[in-house]
């Protein structure tokens, strides 16, 4: 079981990503299906939830909520994913456990996995999606997320301040 924290998107966004894919997901790529579609803030593998969930809660309850949109396509090495815009992101992300990694923190929402001899194909399906921009929201929680065997489980939600001080708005 591995834990992570992260940003779900809204149902509205879902379906915007979904009609933009829409059936021309290639073959050989392992698409991550909707319900498991996130953006990872901090990475912690292997631990103790009850512990991870306080340090959690510590740390971003009440933080400012932050507004943002999934724009544009990529890819890392076998990962196709869309990038994100936001202001404000980088400090929750930090906040949430981002800083703990040794890499830099790039939010990205992982659409597939694919084998190294599928990469041409996943730039021709990252250029198609170069133009995707989804609605923007707020993202009024952070979640502490499970992972075990490649399936995905939210273990709790903390609420950030969507108030007068919450989202900044004019990014």
């Amino acid at each position: 079981m591995q834990l992570f924290s992260a940003l779900l998107p809204p149902p509205g966004v879902v379906r915007s990503i979904e009609t933009a894919l829409g059936t021309g997901r290639g073959p050989g790529f392992r698409w991550a299906p909707p319900v498991n579609w996130h953006i990872t803030l901090g990475f912690f593998g292997e631990d103790d939830i009850p512990a991870r969930a306080a340090w959690l809660r510590e740390r971003v309850t009440g933080r400012p909520a932050v507004r943002l949109r999934l724009s544009g396509a990529d890819t890392f090495p076998k990962v196709l994913w869309l990038g994100v815009e936001s202001d404000g992101l980088a400090e929750l992300a930090n906040a949430a456990g981002a800083e703990l990694d040794e890499r830099p923190y790039r939010p990205h929402l992982t659409l597939a996995r694919y084998p190294a001899g599928r990469h041409p194909e996943a730039r021709e399906i990252a250029g198609a999606l170069s133009g995707f921009s989804s609605p923007e929201w707020t993202a009024a929680e952070v979640v502490l997320m499970k992972s075990t065997a490649g399936v995905y489980a939210q273990v709790e939600r903390f609420a950030l301040d969507t108030g007068s001080g919450g989202a900044r708005p004019g990014w």
